[in-house]
């Protein structure tokens, strides 16, 4: 098993860390002959796991699994769907604390930062679960008195995602759960940074009794590979991407060949104003969240600030006074409030 004993010896539970991918039904190791990529701790720099670089074949694979599991899964009521979420919820918050340490292992934010994500990722779970119960359709006045037009709501199909490794377990449940919830089946696509934790959050709806092939987690390094693929495959039906708006736009047009479907939560653009009649300890709380939460590392950080000049010069002071008191380190360190960023190119685009 190529997992750092490192990760191991964090973890209660360590079998919620694998060096698989899930590939529709099948668990895929990487093997002699197959192309692999190390997953690092940004806080260190060491090796964490050797995970399978999967290619086209292997996607194609998991869509078609996808796509004969659907029609299944589109025949259970949604109470069914239900209860096998409330069941991925539970174990959500069972494990709270081990997958809050694969998170923070791998993408390096605080763990109490790392454990509210777990918690807030399980919540969108228990929603959509609760939500699989009301897939309500309508029924609209006709242009005549002896028509009725009713609207029902049926499972899209196929749905493709994308996430970023910002947010590697939030990002992932709130595009996992409404597809299952739905009746739809799911091919995701990890940010390289982050697949451990998408591969524990499938680990553990495999647990809670989701069905072989609805949810495929590919590792690889190829995400135009990928992109193409879910764009241009006729049996994805629904294609959810978080990232950057210039990969947002090439997503859209290679989609449009096939009227696909997008849901895209793109980057930000973010200005912070505040006005003379703040409250200025309010402001300075909030731009702290805003400015320096996961390291500044979201698409909806502050990106320049605009302050009235009768209380820029307070406003300032306070805000320099808490930027001093920020604790830069080891996610696991007691008392850090920044972790590190992701990566050397994360790096040097700050520097830039």
């Amino acid at each position: 098993m190529s997992i750092s004993e490192t990760v191991l010896a964090k973890l209660k539970d360590k079998s919620l860390v694998t060096d698989k991918a899930l590939v529709g039904t099948r668990w895929v190791a990487a093997g002699s002959r197959r192309l692999t990529f190390e997953v690092t701790n940004p806080s260190t720099g060491k090796v964490l796991a050797t995970l399978p670089d999967l290619g086209e074949e292997e996607v194609k694979s998991a869509i078609e699994a996808a796509h004969l599991a659907q029609k299944n899964w589109a025949k259970r009521t949604g109470k069914e769907r239900a209860v096998v979420l409330r069941r991925l919820y539970d174990l959500l918050v069972t494990n709270v604390d081990d997958l809050a340490t694969i998170l923070t292992l791998e993408m390096g934010k605080p763990w109490p930062e790392a454990r509210g994500e777990i918690l807030y990722g399980a919540s969108y779970v228990e929603w959509f679960g609760e939500e699989a119960k009301r897939v309500y359709g309508d029924t609209i006045p006709g242009h005549q008195l002896d028509k009725r037009i009713i609207v029902i709501r049926q499972p899209i199909g196929v749905v493709g995602a994308i996430t970023p490794w910002n947010f590697p377990n939030a990002m992932l449940a709130r595009k996992m759960a409404p597809a299952i919830a739905a009746g739809c089946s799911i091919v995701s696509k990890p940010a390289a940074e982050t697949p451990l934790s998408a591969l524990a959050l499938a680990l553990l709806a495999e647990r809670a009794g989701l069905p072989p092939g609805l949810f495929s987690v590919l590792t690889t390094t190829d995400a135009v590979m990928v992109g193409q693929e879910f764009c241009g495959n006729e049996k994805i039906r629904k294609l959810t991407f978080t990232g950057s708006t210039k990969v947002g736009k090439l997503l859209m047009r290679q989609g449009a060949e096939q009227i696909l479907k997008l849901g895209l939560e793109l980057g930000g653009n973010a200005p912070f104003i505040v006005f003379d009649d703040a409250d200025l300890n309010a402001a300075v709380d909030g731009a702290m969240i805003s400015k320096y939460r996961n390291a500044g590392q979201t698409c909806v950080c502050a990106n320049r600030f605009y302050i009235q000049e009768g209380v820029y010069d307070s406003f300032a002071a306070k805000l320099a006074e808490r930027v001093r008191d920020l604790k830069v380190g080891d996610g696991f360190t007691e008392g850090v409030t920044t972790g590190p960023l992701i990566d050397r190119n994360a790096l040097k685009k700050v520097l830039e």
